[in-house]
């Protein structure tokens, strides 16, 4: 299936779901008032007790602090769609680190990933369609998620704002089998991800 019939088949599902979708905010602040006790952390400090930030893709079927074992508290999730490398998202992680204190970063992409093959022309085309308006921001997509993990922690790595000394790793979460697969960071990505052993501090601006 490509891209495009994948857009079309969004709109038409929509077209027929239009009359039985209803919001559920109202049924989920319900959900709320049942769980608050279970969900309430007052003994919890703000920084992740792990001193760690995982970066991964927002689809419904993954949930990382399941997949890695985690529990609340022990790490900082930051989601989008793709799990992709965004100016938000070192937005992010520099406060992580900067204000909570983490040191390690863990990335997630994931097999059947909708951002994975999207024609990223066909997709400009349907939002001009669709909302008469063309996005300033990437849309982001991939051909292989392994390979955009590799080009994810090489941007990570150039960039200024997260800490020299950060642990790096990255994985392709598999839906069908629930398990992790590390990705070699220095395969197809040259002297861009360099081992944390010979990376060397940058200068500090005084």
């Amino acid at each position: 299936m490509t891209s495009d019939d994948t857009l079309d088949n969004t709109m038409d599902s929509e077209a027929m779901d239009a009359e039985h979708w209803r919001p559920c905010a109202d049924e989920l602040l319900g959900r709320n008032r049942e769980a608050a006790d279970l969900v309430k952390s007052p003994m919890l400090a703000p920084p992740p007790s792990r001193r760690l930030a995982v970066v991964a893709c927002m689809d419904a079927r993954s949930d990382p602090l399941a997949a890695l074992g985690l529990n609340v508290g022990e790490a900082h999730i930051i989601r989008n769609a793709g799990g992709v490398i965004t100016d938000d998202v070192i937005r992010s992680l520099c406060v992580s680190q900067q204000a909570l204190g983490t040191r390690e970063i863990i990335l997630i992409h994931h097999s059947e990933c909708g951002l994975c093959g999207l024609d990223e022309v066909s997709f400009r085309s349907h939002l001009n369609h669709r909302v008469c308006a063309q996005p300033d921001w990437e849309i982001g997509s991939f051909a292989d998620p392994a390979q955009d993990v590799r080009e994810s922690i090489a941007t990570l790595r150039a960039s200024p704002f997260i800490e020299f000394d950060t642990h790096i790793r990255g994985f392709v979460f598999d839906v069908a089998t629930g398990l992790l697969k590390e990705v070699d960071a220095l395969r197809s990505c040259g002297s861009r991800a360099l081992p944390l052993g010979l990376r060397r501090r940058p200068d500090r601006m005084p």
